[in-house]
């Protein structure tokens, strides 16, 4: 990491956000390694178990355009501080007053999406404090905190186990007070926050085709990240036999890889362009979908096939985000809010879309191919609009587009 990077931002508050967002994550996802268990003592069917993965991703994916206004009215420190207040208290009563329901699980889903929705006050927060030579890094290291899944699918089906699912809620509430406390003590504004905008001005960034561009690559990269990280552990216990505790660490490996390349893919894309990372991302992912919708009978060969389009979301996460700021630099709040509402459905539609494809097919495989398609047709898009981008705004960019 080269020490200009170091030297240029406001250490503190991107290592505090960073924690922030990867403890959020993870209570934000809890639900998918805990799926197995939980459709188990509520008798749900693949779909509705399906739906119970999905429903914290959609209401994750709406409340950020929500966050994403407040970060720019309130700026980010103050709605991170709401967010996480609001994430404790519904983690509080569900783990005192229990659940007995689907209903109230989805319930509980619905809360839980207000810590999918950090992603729009953490990245803001770190971002504003970086010049644009260093946005890749900053936005990587920030969004890397999408490592909590990892936490959650190894430790929540074992904790399950061992104390109940229920009680796995109340093990969440640790780390998250100490997550509030550091970001309390460490968390700062930018000094140069963006000034406050009319409600009008937000929805003239739809106006400009390149925010829905934007919104469709990161719905399919980072929708495909956590759309399949809330599936998987279902997955492997439905089309392998694993037990739960086993289809967890399966998912774990998966996540793991894909966290760890959202930093490398910024770095990446900071040293050879955000669009031929992108454009490599989605040929990569749309081959392995492919080749995993085959439906390979080694449980083995379906893990490394998930761990490399993984790794490869996960590049891709981070490759977004480093042409994002270029493009958007004075919407980087309203925009973060909204391409990660887009990731969010895209996450969505993919983790109830595959509990779909299991009930009405018996099979995972239309579900998977799907997803494919649509990464074959981002990378498609991606190709059409890269001569117009290089020679328009990313033409005025000191950063390599």
């Amino acid at each position: 990491m080269q020490k200009s990077f170091w030297q240029s931002g406001h250490t503190p508050t991107l290592l505090s956000a960073f924690l922030y967002f990867d403890l959020s994550f993870m209570v934000w996802y809890v639900l998918g390694p805990l799926s197995v268990q939980i459709a188990a003592d509520l008798s749900l069917t693949a779909s509705q178990r399906g739906m119970l993965v999905a429903t914290p991703i959609l209401s994750g994916a709406l409340l950020r355009m929500v966050f994403g206004v407040l970060v720019d009215h309130l700026k980010p420190r103050m709605a991170g501080i709401i967010a996480q207040l609001i994430m404790l208290a519904a983690l509080t009563v569900a783990w005192l007053a229990g659940i007995h329901s689907y209903t109230q699980a989805l319930t509980l889903g619905l809360f839980l999406g207000v810590a999918g929705a950090a992603f729009a006050v953490a990245l803001p927060l770190a971002s504003r404090w970086y010049p644009p030579e260093h946005q890749g890094k900053a936005l990587g290291i920030a969004g890397a905190g999408n490592s909590g899944t990892v936490f959650a699918a190894l430790f929540a089906p074992a904790l399950a186990a061992a104390f109940g699912w229920t009680n796995v809620l109340g093990w969440a509430l640790l780390p998250l007070s100490v997550a509030f406390i550091v970001y309390l003590l460490c968390a700062k504004d930018a000094p140069e926050c963006p000034p406050q905008k009319k409600f009008e001005e937000y929805l003239k960034v739809l106006q400009d085709k390149d925010s829905w561009l934007f919104m469709g690559f990161y719905c399919v990269s980072f929708g495909g990240f956590v759309g399949l990280a809330g599936a998987l552990p279902g997955y492997f216990y439905d089309q392998y036999g694993l037990s739960p505790m086993m289809a967890g660490y399966f998912t774990a490996a998966c996540v793991f890889g894909g966290s760890l390349m959202r930093p490398i893919g910024g770095l990446l894309a900071d040293r050879f362009g955000g669009i031929r990372a992108l454009t490599l991302v989605y040929t990569l992912v749309g081959i392995l979908i492919i080749l995993v919708g085959t439906a390979p009978s080694q449980a083995y060969v379906a893990l490394a096939l998930f761990v490399l389009a993984m790794l490869v979301l996960g590049a891709g996460n981070g490759s977004v985000f480093q042409l994002v700021p270029q493009r958007f630099n004075k919407e980087i709040g309203v925009m973060t809010g909204l391409i990660g509402m887009a990731g969010g459905i895209g996450g969505f539609l993919l983790a109830a879309g595959l509990g779909y494809s299991k009930s009405l097919t018996g099979s995972y495989q239309w579900g998977l191919w799907l997803y494919a398609v649509l990464a074959l047709s981002s990378w498609a898009g991606l190709l059409s609009v890269k001569t117009r981008w290089r020679t328009t705004w990313g033409a005025l960019s000191t950063a390599r587009i």
